[in-house]
C-alpha cells in the first residue's frame, strides 16, 4: 500500500527490510554493469588509454545520452575474448548479489561477443554460462540471458544477432530484445529479427518509451509482438494506451533511477512509476546501467519507498510483477518464488 500522505512516514523504519529483501531484476545491461575500476583494470592490461571515459573520482564520464552511447562502447572495446566476459559477469554478479538481487536477467549482446560471428558466439557464451553458474553457487544469484540487437547498428545487422540468439536458444538463453539509439529507425524494421527470435521459442522484450512518446511503444506491442517494454515511461502520457497496456498484461521494465540521471525524467518525483502502477500497469524495478547511474536495486527501493512513500508491501508487489514476466522456465519461477516468500 502507499501511505497516507498525512501520517508520518519514516524510511528509516522500513530500510533495513528493503535492504534485506531479495530482488528480482529483469533490466540490466552486462557490459552496463561493469564497474569502473573493473574496466580500468583492463584497459590497464592491455595498454588501452581510456582515461577519457573516467571522471576525476574514477567513475563514468559523460554529456548526454548520444555521449552515454560512445563512452558505453569504449568501456566495450576492451571486453575482447571470452575470458573478459568471464570476469564481468563475476564482477556484474557479484555487486548485484551485494544488493539483495537473486534472479536477474541481463542483455547481451552478440555483436560485443564475437561481432555477431556463430561461432565465436558460441564461445563467449560459454564463459558466460560458466560464470553464472559459478556466482549462483557462491553469490546465490540466478541469471538467464536475454540477447539484444543494438538499434542503431541498423536491421540487417540485427538479424545476424537474431541468428545467434535462435541458434543458441536455451535454458540460459531465453529472450531476445532491443536496445540502443530510440531516435534511430522504427520499431517495424526489425520485424524480422523478432519473428526469428520468436520462431526458436525466444521471448520478447524492446526499448521503447524513453525517449520518443507513446506511439513508439504501441509500435513496439504492435508490431514486434512484445510482452515487456524496456522503460514505457513516455507512454504514460496517453491514457488509452495506458489502459491497453494494463488490459494485454504487458510488463513494463522500468528504471527510475537512469530515468532522473538521463533527464528522461526531471526527479523522482515525477517519473510516472506510481502513476503507472495506480493504473494497473504490472511496474517493475531495474538499474539499466547501475554504475553509470550511480545506483543499485538497494537504493532504487529506498528511493522510490521515501518519495512516495510506499511501504515494503508495494516492493514484495514489485517483485512478484518481475517475477511473473521473467524470462524463466517454470521450475526456477518456483524456486525464485520459495526464496521471496521466506524472506
Amino acid at each position: 500500500m502507499t501511505h497516507d500522505p498525512d501520517a508520518p512516514f519514516e524510511i528509516e523504519e522500513i530500510a533495513p527490510q528493503l535492504r534485506a529483501m531479495p530482488k528480482v531484476e529483469l533490466h540490466l545491461h552486462l557490459e552496463g554493469g561493469a564497474p569502473p575500476t573493473f574496466i580500468r583494470g583492463l584497459a590497464r592490461e592491455k595498454n588501452v588509454d581510456l582515461r577519457e571515459i573516467f571522471t576525476e573520482d574514477g567513475g563514468y564520464a559523460y554529456r548526454d545520452f548520444e555521449h552515454f552511447l560512445s563512452v558505453y562502447e569504449a568501456a566495450c572495446s576492451v571486453l575482447t575474448g571470452p575470458e573478459e566476459f568471464y570476469r564481468l559477469v563475476r564482477a556484474v554478479l557479484a555487486e548485484s548479489a551485494s544488493h539483495g538481487v537473486v534472479y536477474s536477467e541481463t542483455f547481451l549482446s552478440p555483436d560485443f561477443c564475437g561481432k555477431c560471428d556463430l561461432s565465436a558466439w558460441r564461445e563467449y557464451l560459454a564463459a558466460i554460462e560458466e560464470a553464472a553458474t559459478e556466482a549462483e553457487r557462491d553469490d546465490g544469484i540466478t541469471l538467464r540471458g536475454i540477447v539484444t540487437c543494438i538499434r542503431h547498428f541498423g536491421p540487417d545487422q540485427a538479424k545476424k544477432s537474431a541468428m545467434c540468439a535462435a541458434e543458441t536458444a536455451g535454458d540460459f538463453i531465453t529472450g531476445f530484445g532491443m536496445a540502443g539509439a530510440e531516435d534511430m529507425g522504427e520499431q517495424k524494421d526489425f520485424v524480422w529479427s523478432f519473428d526469428a527470435a520468436r520462431e526458436a521459442g525466444l521471448r520478447l522484450t524492446s526499448h521503447a518509451g524513453e525517449w520518443r512518446g507513446p506511439e513508439e511503444v504501441r509500435a513496439a506491442i504492435r508490431d514486434l509482438g512484445v510482452e515487456r517494454i524496456g522503460h514505457g515511461v513516455r507512454g504514460s502520457t496517453d491514457a488509452q494506451l495506458v489502459e491497453d497496456i494494463a488490459e494485454a498484461g504487458i510488463t513494463l521494465e522500468c528504471c527510475p533511477g537512469s530515468n532522473v540521471f538521463l533527464g528522461v525524467s526531471g526527479s523522482l518525483a515525477d517519473h510516472p512509476i506510481a502513476q503507472l502502477r495506480s493504473k494497473g500497469v504490472n511496474v517493475t524495478v531495474s538499474t539499466d546501467d547501475p554504475p553509470f547511474f550511480h545506483t543499485d536495486m538497494n537504493a532504487e527501493f529506498l528511493n522510490l519507498a521515501k518519495t512516495f512513500r510506499w511501504d515494503v508491501d508495494v516492493f514484495r508487489e514489485l517483485n512478484q510483477n518481475a517475477l511473473a514476466a521473467a524470462f524463466c522456465d517454470e521450475p526456477t519461477r518456483t524456486r525464485i518464488a520459495k526464496e521471496l516468500e521466506t524472506a
